[in-house]
């Protein structure tokens, strides 16, 4: 890299570090939130390195240690593409410094580049997390030479280059596509959605299509599967071959052909990179505007369409938000022409019950998926530069959160409605049965909404470079998301065994009482930290 280039990429990093910023600033309460957020960065990061590292050893149990290497590639590989074509908007496109950075002796290339190593930078922990806990497994089942262990780490770090250059390359093609229409924000929506789902129904097909035997034929023969994915996927090869035989040209070839990679496509990118962006950020004016009467909302409605309106402006912001929405609507309308039966059927054998032990579970799981990303968590970090003239405003903050929670609601509540009643009535449940999903559904989804609002309060990050570092990475989207989706897995598979035994409708109604009360609390801690604000 040039040494323009290192000054840049330097610049980015040191100036939103929290490292830089806990060590310039005087502000005590700024310092505690500081440390109180790196440890629960922490605590995260050793959770992960505990489950992989879980992962590893069940693989080394099971004698397939030596495919940890390759697995643990495509592993890395996979997450890495998945969450990149959902960052690149926010980190090469529409990015709050850009005016300026253009203005500066940078070619286009030059910036693109940078902020690109920044995005892979900021994401490369996680993926070290990864490799590095299969690496355990590793080496206590295959014991390798003391070498391997440094270059497995050198080498995991290299891993994610690949899957991010092709997924930002995706997102450039979708961005370059979608700014030469009037909508431009909606048609990298879905055009984003469009890969999304393809990648979830090529999965379901898979599923669909293997029987048992199949599936315990691959588990028998996983090797020899693993083998002839490596022989595709280059990189997975290269990396197994480095740490597995010591192959310097191996360890050569990933850096090398990421590196070369890495400039095709920033070349690429650089020649209409202004371009593209000047497109994104321009607004095409209405041929034929016609003034009409304008619509009289109470307080809370006219906060939660300016909230709606906010969404529907970003398209990092949108495509994280509703993605729940849409995998439930796909559902709703896929149970209409195939057998839920057919899919549950192995678990009801096991058991020797009938669909009834999944009733309990369909609100949870539902909520699992509207409930991971609560537009309030992120909706006060949002505000940006405006969060200011929101508090000068005559409206009191009560009533301003008040306003944020019902979006969520509004956003949320329909399609819990939608897929509580598509796939209840596809398990054949009865009808009181649906409606205690129902309540237990809404009541889950207004403890959302509050609970998320704390922890956007809490943790609010006006001080954004771009709209991914809020909705994706931000302090209070990771305490929010984590602890409550963990929680929502574990009592989902506890409620389903429970269902076995315990009559479904008795469940929902604790479920019920214990969603009220942390709803309630939550709620009440929104209008306490209102308060604290005035």
């Amino acid at each position: 890299m040039k040494n323009n280039s290192f000054l840049l990429f330097k610049t980015m990093v040191m100036t939103t570090s929290r490292w830089y910023t806990f060590r310039h600033c005087n502000d005590p309460s700024k310092r505690k939130k500081i440390i109180g957020e790196t440890v629960a960065y922490v605590i995260l990061g050793v959770f992960f390195f505990v489950v992989c590292m879980l992962l590893g050893i069940s693989y080394g149990e099971q004698g397939m240690a030596d495919l940890l290497p390759a697995l643990s590639t495509l592993a890395v590989s996979l997450v890495t593409f998945f969450f990149t074509v959902f960052k690149t908007n926010g980190y090469l496109f529409k990015f709050k410094e850009y005016d300026m950075l253009m203005s500066l002796p940078f070619k286009a290339k030059t910036i693109a580049g940078c902020k690109f190593l920044y995005m892979y930078l900021t994401g490369l922990l996680w993926d070290v997390v990864i490799s590095a806990g299969l690496l355990i497994g590793y080496g206590i089942y295959v014991d390798p030479p003391v070498w391997v262990y440094p270059l497995w780490i050198v080498l995991g770090a290299v891993v994610p280059l690949v899957p991010m250059l092709l997924a930002s390359f995706l997102g450039f093609l979708i961005a370059a596509v979608s700014s030469g229409f009037r909508k431009k924000n909606l048609i990298q929506v879905v055009l984003i959605f469009l890969v999304t789902l393809l990648g979830i129904a090529f999965r379901v097909y898979v599923d669909a299509v293997m029987d048992d035997e199949m599936m315990d034929e691959i588990l028998l023969n996983l090797s020899v599967y693993v083998e002839k994915i490596t022989d595709i996927y280059l990189p997975a090869k290269w990396f197994a071959e480095a740490v597995c035989k010591g192959s310097i040209s191996a360890a050569l070839l990933l850096m090398g052909v990421s590196i070369a990679l890495f400039e095709v496509v920033f070349v690429i990118v650089g020649r209409s990179y202004r371009e593209i962006n000047s497109k994104l950020n321009s607004h095409a004016a209405a041929k034929k505007f016609k003034m009409k009467e304008q619509k009289v909302r109470n307080l809370w409605n006219a906060i939660a369409f300016k909230e709606f309106k906010r969404m529907t402006g970003s398209v990092i912001y949108i495509t994280n938000v509703a993605m729940g929405e849409v995998i439930i609507t796909v559902a709703s309308v896929a149970v209409c022409f195939i057998k839920v039966d057919t899919f549950l059927k192995p678990l009801t054998e096991s058991f020797n019950t009938g669909l009834n032990m999944f009733y309990p579970a369909i609100p949870l799981a539902i909520y699992f998926l509207l409930g991971l990303a609560a537009t309030t968590v992120m909706s006060p970090s949002l505000e940006g530069k405006n969060y200011w003239i929101v508090q000068s405003l005559p409206i009191d903050t009560k009533d301003l959160y008040k306003g944020k929670m019902l979006f969520n609601l509004y956003l949320t509540v329909p399609f819990m409605i939608l897929g509580t009643l598509s796939l209840g009535i596809a398990v054949r449940m009865p009808f009181i049965t649906i409606l205690l999903s129902l309540i237990l559904g809404a009541l889950l989804l207004a403890f959302s909404s509050a609970w998320g609002c704390v922890c956007g309060v809490k943790h609010i990050n006006l001080n954004w470079e771009n709209e991914t570092q809020v909705v994706k990475q931000g302090p209070a989207v990771m305490i929010y998301m984590i602890p409550n989706e963990l929680i929502t897995i574990a009592l989902t598979a506890v409620v389903t065994l429970m269902g076995i035994k315990i009559n479904a409708d008795l469940i929902l109604i604790v479920l019920i009482l214990i969603a009220a009360g942390l709803a309630t609390l939550s709620y009440k801690r929104v209008l306490s930290l209102a308060e604290e604000s005035r």
